[in-house]
């Protein structure tokens, strides 16, 4: 490229930037250039070479038109190039007055510095510009106006929505506050941690900070978040790829606002940084950032999903499950951890509340603490129906997490039991003792109707867990029948105060008829003989797996002790669940109850 200015006389310098060559005159040029001046030292120098110019050529050929008068146009565009020019050409005051610099800067200040926008489309175009907007200061001058600008006007919506409520009108401002955010967007990595870093010094609610760091996010990732381990196998990332994705979430999790039980980052940003770190890590490692994650997450994991959690394992480890139960075991414990440390403190605020006070006590059924625990609990039992289904998922890892929640944590055992029952059915080779380990892990006397009568008759089950539900499932229809009963003889006694009244409508139990009254006993005693002829049927199933066990034993050692043995452990189990402790009379019956005894373990047959 040539540029030849008009002019009458021919030229007598040549100035070289990057691939362009400008054929010049050396007078209006030194007029307004220290630069050129000390080059142009010795008038015999008729070529100049200017390769580190910041701009290149569209810059230089801008500042010289400038040097020979011509009217330049100063916009949002060239602001920077012709800053940065006009600083590296020493365009000053001190060679010319109204020279460059101090036109560029006129508008900086006029233009550009008041506007957010406008700070960040002249700070983006800094980014090329590097070293010389550094030195010039320019890009922190820029970095300090966005900040100053949304901190202000974060201001203003605040006064904006007290004159409303004061006004008594319902109209607020409907512009977001983080309506400037996306446009960071285009910034580098470098110069978008630098502008974060300057908001939140100058007191930008978290808020605004959370939304703007998953709008980069997302755009820079440009929708490689991992989300699906099958989806992940079928895409292979070069290494460089890898280590810019990895820096990008690093660099996002440092600038994530502090975080308490509740925080205005979402928990499916979270979920999806932690996929992102563990699908670009070298190694499976924990690090700090990773760390920082499973720490987040497990503050708020009340409000997770099951995708949140079904973290995929790293594809370069050697570990051949699908998910990372490590990972999760850590963020599990760290959200118990947490409620351990609440219920000190509260143990500790006990110690100074009054008798009013200790009515409302934190730990009571709806609470937000006991519901969170609850939200838990049932994200563990869905996530272990999940994991179940991976056939590599070791006995011991499961048992793990199936019992890392305290009993209190699970109100009923079904969700444990259905995910105990996926495994079985996915793992039908494990070992004897592995199986009996696992069905451990269910509270027996937590299972609904439902999940007692598929136990009775899977076969999938030990023995042992079988005849525990039937054994649970009898005292539970024995208790059933015994507080059937008490409202029968309530009718006909006068001792009221040994019965509690009805609550919730506000009417005691007298306010019943004793005709309904007793229509509704001799309705619930029905629905119990039904419910015990069912259990007998059960045990009826049970007694015939156990003659044909004897049968085969037979056939194959007729003389075998351990048979003999067998079979009188089965008899006396047929004598503890014997039907006539049924009946209404109570009495005597209580010790049997206390007592249960598991007979040895019996080789799982096919009926």
């Amino acid at each position: 490229m040539e540029f030849k200015p008009i002019s009458d006389v021919s030229s007598d310098l040549t100035v070289q930037v990057g691939s362009s060559s400008f054929c010049l005159h050396k007078f209006p040029l030194v007029s307004r250039s220290g630069k050129i001046r000390k080059l142009l030292a010795d008038p015999k120098i008729s070529n100049v070479c200017l390769s580190n110019a910041p701009g290149g050529s569209e810059a230089f050929e801008l500042a010289a038109k400038f040097c020979y008068g011509i009217n330049i146009e100063i916009n949002l565009l060239n602001i920077a190039k012709l800053r940065c020019a006009s600083h590296y050409l020493e365009m000053t005051e001190d060679f010319s007055e109204e020279n460059l610099a101090s036109k560029t800067e006129h508008f900086l200040k006029e233009t550009i510095f008041p506007s957010i926008l406008n700070s960040i489309i002249v700070l983006h175009h800094c980014e090329t510009l590097i070293p010389v907007s550094e030195d010039l200061n320019l890009v922190n001058r820029l970095i300090i106006a966005v900040a100053n600008n949304a901190c202000k006007e974060q201001l203003t919506s605040g006064l904006l929505k007290l004159d409303y409520s004061f006004s008594g009108t319902n109209i607020e401002p409907q512009t977001p506050l983080d309506w400037w955010g996306k446009s960071l967007a285009v910034l580098n990595l470098d110069f978008f941690q630098r502008v974060i870093s300057a908001v939140k010094s100058k007191g930008l609610i978290q808020d605004v900070i959370s939304k703007i760091l998953i709008s980069y996010t997302n755009k820079s990732l440009q929708g490689l978040i991992v989300r699906d381990p099958k989806l992940e196998k079928e895409r292979v990332l070069d290494s460089e790829g890898k280590k810019k994705q990895r820096l990008i979430v690093e660099t996002i999790v440092r600038l994530l606002p502090t975080q308490g039980r509740r925080s205005s980052v979402p928990m499916a940003f979270l979920s999806s940084l932690l996929k992102m770190v563990i699908a670009t890590s070298s190694s499976a490692s924990t690090g700090s950032c990773r760390s920082d994650l499973e720490r987040r997450i497990g503050l708020q994991l009340d409000q997770a999903i099951l995708e949140d959690v079904l973290i995929p394992i790293n594809l370069n480890g050697t570990n051949n499950t699908m998910y990372d139960i490590d990972s999760i075991l850590r963020i599990f414990s760290i959200f118990l951890n947490l409620d351990e440390d609440d219920e000190e403190e509260e143990h500790h605020h006990l110690q100074f509340r009054d008798e009013t006070e200790m009515i409302y006590d934190f730990d009571s059924p709806g609470s937000p603490k006991q519901s969170s625990i609850l939200k838990v609990s049932k994200l563990m039992d869905n996530y272990l129906a999940e994991i179940a289904m991976d056939p590599n998922l070791t006995t011991s890892k499961f048992i793990a997490l199936a019992e890392l929640l305290p009993d209190h944590a699970r109100i009923i055992s079904d969700g444990l039991y259905r995910a105990v029952d996926i495994y079985l059915k996915v793992h039908p080779n494990i070992k004897d003792s592995e199986r009996y380990r696992l069905c451990k892990t269910i509270d027996s006397q937590k299972l609904s109707q439902e999940a007692c009568s598929h136990a009775a008759q899977n076969e999938r089950l030990p023995v042992q867990m079988a005849v525990q539900v039937l054994y649970f499932e009898q005292i539970r229809l024995r208790n059933a029948m015994s507080s059937s009963i008490g409202p029968t003889q309530f009718l006909f006694n006068s001792n009221c105060h040994q019965f509690p009244q009805r609550s919730g409508s506000g009417a005691g139990s007298g306010a019943i008829s004793p005709r309904d009254n007793y229509a509704s006993v001799r309705r619930e005693n029905r629905e119990l003989k039904l419910e015990v002829a069912r259990m007998r049927m059960r045990l009826t199933d049970l007694e015939k797996d156990h003659i044909s066990i004897k049968q085969e034993l037979v056939k194959s050692n007729p003389g075998t002790k351990l048979f003999k043995s067998f079979a009188k452990k089965i008899s006396k189990l047929n004598s503890l669940f014997s039907f006539s402790s049924l009946k209404p009379s109570l009495s005597g019956k209580a010790s049997s109850e206390s007592r249960f005894l598991f007979q040895r373990k019996r080789r799982h047959s096919v009926s």
